[in-house]
Order: C-alpha cells, then sequence, then structure tokens
C-alpha cells in the first residue's frame, strides 16, 4: 500500500485505532497506513475474541475490522463490530470486507448510520482517500463502498418519500451514502456544488428531515435510503 505525508487534518491529537485481521501480512500493512496519515494504533487483534477484548481495554476513537476472523471465519469480525456498535457507542467502527455483501452492510449499520463504515478491502489503495474514511467515521459520519450503494440501486419503494425524488436527487442521495461531501459529490457526477446544494436540500425536504446539524440530516438521509434498499432487496429474494 502507498505511503504518503500526514494530511493537514490530522493535526492535533492523533486520532487512536485497534486493527483487527487474522492476516498478518495485511493487517502490518493496514498499520504502516494508518500510521504513514498520522494516526495513533494502539493495539492490533488477530481474531473476534482479542478485538472485542482490546477495544474494551483501549478504547480507541475508531476500529477498523474485517469481516472473515477466527474463530469461524466466516462473519466473525462483522459480528463483533455490531457487539462493539452497541456496548462502546463513541467508537467509530470501520469494516472491511473481500465481498460485496449488502446485508452485511445493512445489519452493521441496524438503525444508525453515524460512526460507521464498510469498504471493499480491494479498493483501499489510496492512503488518504482511507485516512479520510477512517475520519469521517471517527467524527460521527458514515462512509459506504461505492460498489455496494451501486447494488442498492434501483430497489426504490414505490410508495416510501424516496419515490418523490428524481433520478438525479437520487444518484445524489446515493453518494451521501457513500460518505461524499457536497464537493465530492459535485466532483463525482460533474456537476456544480451550488447545484449539488440546491438536491440536498430538495432531498432533506421530501424525505421530511428535521432542521436538526447538517451532519446529522445527512446520517438520517442515508439511513433512510439504506432501510428503502434493504426493504428492495427483501421483496426481491421473496
Amino acid at each position: 500500500m502507498p505511503s504518503s505525508s500526514v494530511s493537514p487534518e490530522s493535526a492535533g491529537p492523533p486520532l487512536r485505532v485497534v486493527v483487527a485481521d487474522d492476516h498478518v501480512l495485511l493487517r502490518q500493512g493496514f498499520v504502516s497506513l494508518l500510521e504513514s496519515q498520522g494516526f495513533d494504533v494502539v493495539a492490533q487483534a488477530g481474531d473476534a475474541d482479542e478485538l472485542i477484548r482490546k477495544v474494551g481495554a483501549h478504547r480507541p476513537d475508531v476500529a477498523v475490522i474485517d469481516v472473515r476472523m477466527p474463530p469461524t471465519h466466516t462473519d466473525d469480525g462483522l459480528r463483533a463490530a455490531i457487539s462493539i456498535r452497541e456496548t462502546h457507542a463513541d467508537v467509530g467502527v470501520l469494516v472491511l470486507s473481500q465481498y460485496i455483501e449488502p446485508d452485511y452492510a445493512l445489519a452493521l449499520i441496524g438503525g444508525d448510520a453515524r460512526g460507521v463504515g464498510y469498504l471493499l478491502k480491494d479498493r483501499i489503495s489510496d492512503a488518504e482517500e482511507f485516512a479520510d474514511a477512517v475520519r469521517r467515521v471517527a467524527d460521527g459520519g458514515s462512509v459506504l463502498d461505492s460498489n455496494v450503494v451501486r447494488s442498492m440501486l434501483g430497489r426504490r419503494r414505490e410508495t416510501s418519500a424516496l419515490a418523490e425524488l428524481t433520478p438525479r436527487e437520487y444518484e445524489v442521495l446515493g453518494l451521501i451514502a457513500e460518505g461524499c461531501s457536497n464537493q465530492g459529490v459535485a466532483h463525482r457526477i460533474f456537476i456544480t456544488q451550488r447545484s449539488v446544494e440546491k438536491h440536498v436540500t430538495a432531498i432533506m425536504s421530501k424525505l421530511d428531515l428535521p432542521p436538526e446539524p447538517e451532519a446529522h440530516r445527512r446520517v438520517m438521509a442515508v439511513l433512510a435510503y439504506l432501510e428503502d434498499a434493504g426493504a428492495g432487496a427483501a421483496r426481491a429474494g421473496a
């Protein structure tokens, strides 16, 4: 993984991170990447039980967790991540997976998208982008891999509030679900930031979201999006 200079965003006390992956070389790669970006990796874990113990002992800002870990090598990391969210609400959780698993993402988020992320391992090639994702999760934001989000698209319920969104507004909401800022959305779909702001305002109005702080409203919009996508997935499998 490439390393780069520490981002100015990391100025001040470094964010404390626990890294969990049973593959030692991959784990060391993540540790080196995070340290190169100014994070303080306070502990490492090779299985789900060790991860839960070390999060409890160190109370990091973020836990970076592989989905598949011992003892069963199935979804132990995911279940540990869900347990951490339930018992340590102040710890952000960023789950890494080798596969596109929308159901895993939905299970992880549950009813609260704050301080949670789900990324595919093979897309973590840019140190600064990965570091930005960790910081967003630590700050209470949400980060979803674009491939996972795309797998959810088109599953809209016509009876839901999302049915009122235009195709462009729904596209903008999908990018917000990935964790994109307004500037990031503008860059991705080649429109002005002012246009993005108008779309975001329309989305918030159509979803009837209360006048909360902007960051919280965006999380609530993401939850509406994911709940809608999850309902569509359930219908498709029925």
